[in-house]
């Protein structure tokens, strides 16, 4: 019965909200909020985003200005994974008839465009010091949205759980794939202090070893433990591999140690080789890329490299701190 109540509460709210008054711009309708809109695309009967939903739109602002808007944001160009699309959880509203009002009006697959202040969306949305050299009191924003998706508190909820339990999952499994692995390649080499298991295969020419600051130069081919090749810098590898790209140079990595340009299972594994020497090391995900993985790396991935020191060049001498 509740439940009810609130529906209806929500309801009588919204039309409140959209209740509209004739617009001075030709072609919308005047919310009581102050906010104009019209419709291309509308599901009068879908689903409203609220407060607290993540929300997938695509959008474009521009300053309303005669005879031509000037544009001022368009998803297309700034997605960060080139769809167009952004996505952020919806906050509550920032000032009567603001983007986030605009917002709550729509279902998923309506496309609308609003008008609103643009001293408010930069002062209390943008929550900006003063307006930017570009505006000024009185302009009006046009604001064109598509709504591409609508998913609940309730929804993000579930599948911030369901993440959480596959990364556990993954984490869980990462010391016993290990284990396989040091068993069915006969490896009893005993790890270091942090979890670094390093093997010399090839003595080097050179006695001493790189300190922090010296510039290293790599040759290496990074694999999962399944023996996916997912880097290297030999061009037979990648090709072996099916990671070729005749884009890259295939050459040696060159970079100085110790200022955090590789993972820490390489900065230590380093310090233990000479000039010329070859090593295998097999790197947890602790000293790699962790929980998060990277690209072709999976979370929780241990990694195993066949590298060689190529070349070391002395750096800079270390100043103490006064």
């Amino acid at each position: 019965m509740m439940n009810k109540i609130a529906m209806l509460l929500g309801s009588a709210m919204m039309l409140g909200l959209i209740s509209c008054n004739k617009s001075e711009f030709d072609g919308y309708k005047k919310a009581e909020n102050g906010m104009h809109y019209q419709f291309f695309k509308q599901d009068e009967n879908g689903v409203k985003a609220i407060e607290g939903d993540g929300v997938s739109i695509k959008i474009i602002y521009a300053l309303k200005r005669t005879p031509t808007d000037s544009v001022l944001f368009d998803s297309k160009l700034n997605s960060d994974d080139g769809s167009g699309t952004i996505r952020y959880i919806l906050p509550k509203s920032s000032f009567p008839g603001s983007l986030e009002d605009a917002i709550m009006m729509m279902a998923k697959n309506d496309s609308a465009a609003f008008i609103i202040s643009a001293d408010s969306f930069f002062l209390k949305t943008n929550k900006m010091q003063a307006l930017p050299p570009f505006a000024k009191p009185g302009d009006k924003l046009l604001i064109t949205i598509k709504m591409v998706e609508i998913k609940t508190k309730k929804d993000l909820d579930e599948n911030q759980k369901k993440q959480e339990a596959e990364v556990a999952q993954l984490s869980e499994q990462e010391k016993p794939k290990l284990d396989a692995y040091l068993l069915e390649n006969k490896i009893t080499d005993a790890p270091t202090a942090s979890g670094l298991i390093f093997i010399e295969t090839q003595k080097g020419k050179g006695k001493d070893h790189p300190k922090a600051g010296d510039v290293v130069k790599m040759n290496y081919t990074g694999r999962l433990l399944d023996g996916t090749i997912f880097d290297t810098s030999i061009e037979a590898d990648a090709k072996a591999g099916n990671v070729y790209n005749a884009q890259r140079p295939y050459q040696p990595l060159e970079f100085p140690l110790g200022q955090g340009q590789v993972i820490p299972g390489w900065e230590e594994a380093i310090l233990l080789m000479t000039k010329g020497s070859k090593s295998k090391i097999i790197i947890p995900s602790s000293l790699a890329y962790g929980q998060k993985g990277g690209g072709p790396i999976p979370p929780f991935s241990t990694l195993v490299f066949d590298v060689e020191l190529v070349d070391v060049k002395a750096g800079a001498p270390q100043q103490m701190p006064k």
